[in-house]
């Protein structure tokens, strides 16, 4: 892919905690590489006073902080600086965005934006960057999330942007996306034959999607208790993950296949039932051995916020009918695990069942966190004569991730997602049709706990959640992977 033109990178939210721990490390890293032109110019934006001197410094603190040592190259580290500019801003204020375009100068040669604020003060961010002219053909924006809290919010947020940018300039951050084993989703169901064929109702007998943590709020306390788990992670990052195992074979690997096919696999998830879900807020309890409190405690007053949401969801379709996805994500669980298990069908017809062997069924497990990985579960005969009978065994066959590839650089997704925005490239960015089926469906889940009187369901620290979420799987004759 031949790269756009940019010339200037603008950083709203330039001295925040994400600009900190992500985008400068990011930045730096595709500069060390060369893979930024040298002409480059990167303006951070926020309500510090600082100036360019300010910024550089905290800059360099931050990569100081951030890079491993090896990484820590004086002379490619003053560069990376170089490039750096700043101009202080009250987004809130509109007079103070004619600064911000005399700061950046000529961006007629292509500007990108990447923009992390408060959802409140999107519109208002939109309206003075129009006003200053910084939103013209040739300016491309990054949104990071939230964008809104529920369909009408973000719609309200998506509006405010379509009435500047098209929807071509406009790219839609979820950071699971540029994650390398997320990417290698695709790579194992299209680039491989041997698992496509199988990839339906007919030989799987459901789908498990895992995203568990065991932190706590770690410093959002207000954002947390706002949003809650359904609407911070399940919204977002699951839904993209099932999308992608889910949805139909695209045309090509391009930003309008992949996800014209997403679409279709999101408008297709059945509305979910009252017994179809649980929620449940995290107690006192244990979490590697170290004694934890608990969800109340934590936020320093009574809530019935869910830190914790297990779901068996529906894709009505001809491919998924009959096959139950079962999603499960939660706080302070017992191990941090980001994984998909393909649970596979018994084999139709046990012939080694008059000499004792009992096959299980094939599982294909996709790690994504901590370790990155591949296994698939097959049958094997344990060695022996088998005079007491066949003896069949569980093995695995592996795919490591990390050990394969390794001597490539690993790269963290804001790398990706930045070049990407830079150059203009949309596939791994979330399109605004996709973004609103995400918010219908979760919606109606919202819907269906407002309309009820079930309580959120309290479980241990350290613990694999509330024992609803069990038996969310036990009555269907399924397990989860734990």
């Amino acid at each position: 892919m031949a790269a756009t033109r940019c010339s200037a990178l603008l950083l709203f939210g330039a001295t925040g905690d994400l600009s900190r721990r992500m985008l400068l490390p990011s930045l730096f890293a595709l500069h060390e590489d060369d893979l930024i032109a040298p002409g480059l110019r990167i303006v951070g934006t926020a309500r510090s006073a600082l100036d360019d001197a300010g910024f550089r410094e905290f800059a360099r603190a931050a990569l100081d902080e951030f890079l491993p040592a090896d990484r820590k190259d004086p002379a490619r580290i003053d560069g990376f600086l170089d490039r750096l500019h700043y101009q202080a801003l009250d987004a809130s204020q509109s007079e103070g965005f004619a600064a911000l375009a005399d700061k950046l100068g000529d961006t007629s040669d292509g500007l990108s934006i990447f923009l992390s604020t408060a959802p409140a003060l999107f519109e208002a961010t939109i309206k003075g960057l129009s006003s200053a002219g910084l939103a013209h053909e040739g300016v491309r924006i990054g949104l990071e999330k939230p964008l809104g809290n529920d369909l009408a919010s973000s719609a309200r947020i998506n509006d405010a942007v379509a009435a500047a940018f098209s929807e071509r300039q406009i790219f839609r951050i979820d950071h699971y996306l540029g994650k390398e084993t997320v990417q290698n989703l695709m790579a194992l169901r299209f680039g491989n034959v041997l698992f496509e064929p199988l990839w339906n109702a007919g030989h799987i007998d459901h789908v498990q999607i895992t995203v568990s943590e065991t932190v706590g709020l770690e410093g959002r306390k207000g954002f947390y208790d706002d949003t809650g788990a359904l609407r911070d992670m399940v919204q977002n990052h699951m839904l993209q993950l099932l999308a992608l195992i889910a949805m139909e074979p695209p045309g090509d690997y391009d930003a309008t296949s992949i996800r014209d096919e997403k679409v279709k696999l999101l408008r297709a998830l059945r509305p979910v039932a009252r017994d179809e879900m649980v929620r449940g807020q995290y107690r006192a309890g244990a979490v590697g051995g170290q004694g934890v409190a608990g969800y109340p405690d934590d936020l320093g007053a009574p809530s019935d916020t869910e830190t914790f949401v297990a779901i068996k969801a529906h894709v009505d379709n001809w491919r998924w009918q009959g096959v139950p996805f079962y999603l499960r994500h939660g706080k302070r669980l017992a191990e941090r695990r980001s994984e998909i298990v393909i649970q596979f069908k018994d084999v139709p017809h046990n012939i080694f069942s008059s000499r004792g062997g009992r096959p299980r069924a094939n599982r294909l497990v996709i790690r994504l966190q901590p370790e990155e990985y591949v296994r698939l579960q097959v049958m094997a005969k344990e060695p022996g004569l088998d005079r007491a009978g066949i003896v069949l065994r569980e093995v695995n066959l592996d795919l490591s991730l990390t050990t394969a590839f390794a001597k490539a650089r690993r790269r963290i997704a804001y790398e990706r997602l930045l070049l990407d925005l830079i150059e203009g490239e949309q596939t791994l960015f979330v399109r605004r049709d996709e973004v609103e089926a995400q918010w219908r469906w979760v919606d109606a889940i919202r819907k269906v706990w407002a309309s009820g009187d079930d309580e959120v369901k309290a479980y241990a620290s350290g613990s694999w959640g509330p024992n609803a979420a069990i038996a969310l799987t036990e009555r269907d004759g399924r397990s989860w992977n734990d």
